[in-house]
């Protein structure tokens, strides 16, 4: 499926599920001048998209399996791996907005506070500070050019509890994504490393950003903060490789972390702090 096919489906998934909820809603208080089911007809048509775009990229995949590209890691200090391509592809379960390949860390320190555990009841939910990852430094995994870079949504409370989730998946998750994608991914660097290969940092930390849009940057060097915006649960790192810069198009080209690989997931690994940039690259 080509680039501009991708971007009209993407496009005409959103329309799909907001006429979907729209008349839901509005169903609740008025009756609606057609029959109950003729209603389901949008949900089934942005499934339909979905089921049609995921047997795509499937495809391609087996038809030209991608080579992973080895980058530096986007982090340093230890960390656990959560949602791992190395357990299964795509990672989120999907292969929209380029995830296929895609993994989500968060910090797990050896000394000092504990990242905390998710509850059933109490507390319902945490602030960010309340996690060793929140705020941690995210760095250039190579030398790039910056195309999108943007720290303006805030810093959700955690969903750390039984309640939490229920409201993420059933209320927050349909807001966001009738939001489109970057109410999803929240706060979101995207870096061009050359050669086609993009890589993206999404769920960044309100205002930690050190870079913007056209910025030439080295491997190594400071470029934000992990927080807590957009679709997210509790602060972590979300990072992939991608064949492009949008979201919404581009297909996810798989990792390797430099002494590091891939982490599995519940795996801890440790990486060291990088040699100090001080320089933007020109």
């Amino acid at each position: 499926m080509s680039v501009h096919r991708r971007k009209l489906a993407a496009v005409a998934q959103r329309l799909l599920w907001t006429i979907f909820i729209v008349q839901a809603i509005a169903g609740s208080f008025v009756d609606l001048p057609y029959n109950y089911w003729l209603g389901w007809l949008p949900a089934l048509g942005a499934i339909a998209l979905t089921v049609a775009l995921s047997r795509s990229a499937r495809r391609q995949i087996v038809a030209e399996p991608p080579a992973p590209v080895e980058v530096e890691p986007p982090v340093t200090g230890r960390w656990s791996a959560l949602n791992s391509p190395a357990d299964k592809v795509p990672s989120h379960g999907t292969h929209g907005l380029g995830q296929t390949y895609a993994i989500d860390i968060t910090a797990e320190p050896a000394e000092g506070p504990a990242r905390p555990e998710p509850v059933w009841f109490w507390p319902v939910a945490r602030r960010g500070q309340a996690y060793p990852a929140f705020g941690a430094p995210l760095h250039a995994v190579a030398d790039a050019t910056v195309v999108h870079a943007e720290d303006g949504q805030r810093d959700h409370l955690s969903r750390s509890s039984l309640v939490g989730v229920l409201y993420f998946w059933l209320i927050e998750g349909v807001g966001r994504t009738l939001g489109g994608t970057r109410r999803i991914v929240g706060n979101h660097v995207v870096l061009d490393l050359g050669e086609g290969t993009y890589a993206m940092y999404a769920h960044v930390q309100q205002g930690s950003l050190a870079v913007r849009a056209g910025d030439k940057v080295l491997a190594g060097q400071r470029i934000g903060g992990c927080g807590n915006s957009g679709n997210s649960t509790e602060p972590h790192v979300h990072f992939q490789l991608m064949d492009g810069p949008d979201l919404e198009t581009a297909r996810g080209v798989p990792f390797s972390w430099r002494g590091v690989g891939v982490p599995a997931n519940g795996e801890k690994f440790t990486v060291d702090a990088p040699v100090p940039v001080d320089r933007v690259k020109n």
